[in-house]
Order: structure tokens, then sequence, then C-alpha cells
């Protein structure tokens, strides 16, 4: 595992970047036949609980930092089983948000989002970028989760917060004259992870959180699932869809992960998704300032510029306003998550000017902390925690330092700025301190169930475009319905296209699927 070894995370949609990139018509009731999967219900002791929803307070630190939603949302607390084999067993508290429809007389039922990671606070981010699902609000009620690991459902915990500021902090790739230093790290990163957190570890997969969402539909009473889920929350949606098929109602997955790749080839196409993004910034960004453009003419000549700029912060890290020096981890950081949205692309450029002709690294670093959900006050969510967590938890491989050299001529060339660190980061799981028997790649056909949305962005640098196209043909014939976004950034609905939200709410509240391919530019 390396400091970086978070780079694999398929993005979440948070609240930050959702601020930055800004009667039901032919409805039937019918009776449920059985679910496909009938292993690991939980008993009626937890389907039948009643939810006790108030007033909700402020996030807690490792929700995200965010201020209290105010009155028009409610809180509440789920319990679930902690393992589905064992489902009289111990339970775990899930934390959940909503607010209601506004109106109820057209009401629908419950919408449940997931906003990616993994590691995501629901809890934290539905408020926050609610205005981005104002007119879904007049049917349903909007709901947000914590799923298990994440925030305040079970959290994973591993490193203090200075602890963490220590770790990012870290060079990315290793160095190779300080091997040690980063086995050192990963090992202390590892005992942590043990120590504070060994209960939960193994139950944090992507399957039982599926069945946490089958539960949370039973008690709040939806006869089906309305579900939103983006970037790894489509792969939830899609495993859920998978385990539970006639119990689907309407599924929106945008940003899709691609349930075709096992992690190596996942993470090699999510590579080649960045340095898409960054050829497509600095084009934009030559188009816009020309030679002052911190990427000179783009393409050879910009990689080889930040290539520079992070050789020297790894000897020569910059000073910070906060006291905190910028390194070439933290600006390498930095740079991948400007490359989420567009509209960040004003923020990298200042970011990289900054650091190439003012001496300090102000705007790189507040990108980086976005990303690594570091707030003001030097708190961290545990988005990062859950999010090695779940992965581990759901892929078995364990690769080898022998595995990175044998791909890293790939990485090299998906790459030339991005690939090594990401090579190195299939690491990540390697001595993770839970084994797994879950297949490479997830299970997600779905015969029976309704259609599911299936949204690609094609210039998505975290969830490549082919991954949509692959996760609905594999969800079943006339079941994935692929839409394509001609666009840049991670994930479509929330990129201020006027297509795509028609298209998405139309379906959403009128049960108008749109045609197999619609495309929207």
């Amino acid at each position: 595992m390396t400091p970086l070894s978070k780079a694999r995370r398929t993005g979440a949609l948070s609240a930050t970047a959702a601020v930055i990139a800004t009667a039901l018509a032919g409805w039937t009731a019918h009776a449920l036949p059985a679910p496909a999967d009938t292993a690991g219900q939980p008993p009626s002791s937890l389907t039948a609980q009643k939810l006790s929803w108030h007033t909700c307070p402020a996030p807690t630190p490792a929700q995200g930092t965010q201020p209290a939603p105010g009155r028009a949302w409610q809180c509440a607390t789920l319990k679930a089983p902690l393992d589905y084999t064992k489902p009289d067993g111990d339970t775990i508290s899930l934390a959940l948000i909503r607010t209601k429809a506004t109106d109820p007389d057209k009401r629908i039922g419950s919408l449940l989002f997931n906003f990616g990671g993994p590691g995501a606070s629901g809890v934290s981010i539905l408020p926050t970028a609610g205005n981005e699902f104002q007119t879904l609000n007049s049917r349903y009620d909007l709901v947000g989760f914590d799923p298990r690991g994440v925030g305040a459902s079970a959290p994973v915990t591993c490193l203090t917060d200075k602890e963490t500021d220590a770790y990012y902090a870290g060079d990315s790739p290793p160095d190779t004259t300080t091997p040690q230093d980063s086995a050192n790290a990963a090992d202390t990163y590892l005992q942590r992870c043990r120590h504070n957190s060994g209960k939960i570890l193994a139950h944090v997969d992507t399957v039982s959180a599926a069945r946490d969402m089958d539960l949370m539909r039973e008690v709040l009473g939806d006869r089906q699932l309305h579900y939103f889920g983006m970037s790894y929350g489509t792969k939830l949606g899609a495993v859920y869809a998978h385990l539970y098929p006639t119990h689907v109602g309407h599924l929106v997955l945008d940003a899709v992960v691609d349930p075709t790749k096992d992690p190596l080839q996942e993470t090699l196409a999510q590579t080649k998704g960045f340095q898409l993004a960054l050829n497509n910034y600095m084009k934009d960004c030559a188009a816009a300032h020309g030679p002052a453009c911190p990427t000179g003419h783009g393409g050879t000549e910009g990689n080889q510029k930040l290539t520079a700029l992070l050789n020297t912060l790894d000897q020569h890290p910059l000073p910070t306003r906060d006291g905190r020096k910028l390194t070439a981890g933290l600006a390498f950081t930095g740079i991948m998550s400007a490359l989420y949205s567009q509209t960040t692309w004003p923020t990298l450029t200042t970011a990289l000017d900054e650091a190439q002709h003012l001496g300090h690294g102000d705007t790189l670093l507040a990108l980086a902390d976005v990303y690594n959900g570091r707030d003001a006050q030097g708190r961290y969510s545990n988005i990062n925690s859950a999010n090695t967590a779940i992965n581990c938890a759901d892929q078995k491989q364990r690769y080898t330092d022998t595995d990175v050299h044998t791909h890293l001529p790939q990485f090299r060339t998906a790459s030339p700025l991005f690939g090594d660190a990401m090579a190195w980061s299939i690491t990540s799981c390697t001595g993770w301190p839970v084994t797994t028997t879950s297949t490479s790649t997830p299970h997600v056909n779905a015969p029976g169930s309704a259609p599911i949305l299936v949204i690609g962005n094609t210039g998505d640098p975290a969830t490549p475009y082919q991954g949509a196209q692959n996760m609905a043909h594999q969800l079943g014939d006339g079941i994935g319905i692929n839409i394509t976004l001609t666009g840049q950034g991670h994930g479509g609905y929330t990129s201020n296209n006027t297509c795509l939200k028609n298209t998405v709410d139309q379906y959403l509240l009128n049960n108008t699927t749109p045609p197999p391919n619609t495309t929207c530019t």
C-alpha cells in the first residue's frame, strides 16, 4: 500500500463537488414475488422496527463537516445485522436522513441516494446537494444514508487526524530511495485499522450494504426500491438489482463502475480516464490563456511541466498559510481532485500558477483536502478509511510489488503523469487483515428487474465511459438502458445538462423509460 493507494477511489460526488459542479403515469402496483436471493433475511424484529425521526444535529467529523441541515430534514437510526449469515446475531446502527415529498398527494415513495466513494456519507451530503434534486423531491421523500463502515454507521477508523496528515503528505509513488519508509507507513496504517475497527472490517462488503438497502426499503414502507446511485453507488445499486430484481422500482446509475473488470483492469482504465481528463483540461487551458497557461500548449509539454513540478516538490515542498507543506503527494492529489469536474478547471489553473510562479501551494493543498475529506480544523472524515475497507472486503486479489513492476509499463503508457502512482495503488489491499471469498467482478445480471437507467459521461476520469456500456449489457437485455452524455467530468445528472436531467426526471417522476442508447450533448 502506498500513501496514495486511495487513488483507486472511484470518486464520490460529494457535497463540495456537487456545489462546484453545482399521480405516476402508467404506474400499477403489483404484489411482489419472493426475491431472487433469500439467504440471510433479517428477522421480524428488524424488518418490523419503527424509525424514530428527529431533528438532525450537525454531521460528525467522520461524516464530513457540514452545517446542521435545517428543519426540513429529519434523522433516524436503523438497526441491521452485523453479519447477514447470522441475521439473528449482533446488530449495527445505520444513520439515515430524509426530507419528505413536497407534494404528498402525488408521492411515489422514498428515493434512496448513494454518492459513491465508496465511503461517502449520504447523511452529510444529501442536504448540501439537495437543490440538485429539488424536482424529484416533489414526489419522493429524499433519503440519504451512511452505508455500513461509513460516517455514523459503525465507521471504520484507522489513523488519528495528525497521523492522517503525515500519511497523505508522503511520496507518490513511493520514493525508490526510501522503500522502507513507504512499507512502514503502510504497515502502521494496517495495524491501526485492525486495532481500531477489527470487528466491522469483515462486514462492510457491497453485498451486505445491498441487503441493508432492502431492509431500509421494507422499514420505510416501500413495496419497491427507488434509488439513485453515483460512482461506487452504481455498483451498489447493480448488486441490489441482482439480489432483489423483483424489488426494483426505479434505479438510476450515474458515473458507472465497470462490472466486467478486475481491480487491476479497473485501475488501468481509470488511469487512462484521468489522463484523458488532464489532456482535455490542458487543451482548454491553452485555448483560454495561451502561453500563460501553466501547462503550456498541453500534450507532451504539459505533462513534462507537471512532472517537473512534482519532482521539484518532492525535494522542496512549498509553504502554505496553515503551516503545512505542499508535498508532491498532496499536489498529485490536488491535480486529480480538480479533474473530477470541468467547473474546477479554472481553480486548477490558479493552483498550478501559484505553485509554479508564486512559491506557495495553498490552492493545490485545498483541492487535496477536499479529496481527502479534511476540514479547516484539520479533522478528517472517514471516507478514505472506509474506502479501503470496502474495496478490500469486495476484492480477493492481493497484488504484490512484482505485480506492480510487471504492469508498470502499461500504466506509464496510459499516463506519463498518473501511471506510476496508479500502478502502485493496486497494492492497497495487500496485507489487509481481512480476507474475502468475493468474486473478482460483481454479479449484476438482474433478470426480472424493471428497466434501470445507466448513465455514462464520455469525459469521465474516474469511471470511464465504457463502464456504462458494459454495465447496461451485464444487467440484461431490456433492463440496462444505456444513456450517453457527451461531456466532461465525473457523472451526468449534476452537470447542468438539461437533456440528461429531463431524461432522468421523466423516468423517475412519470415512469417514462427513454429509448436505449439515448445521447445528450
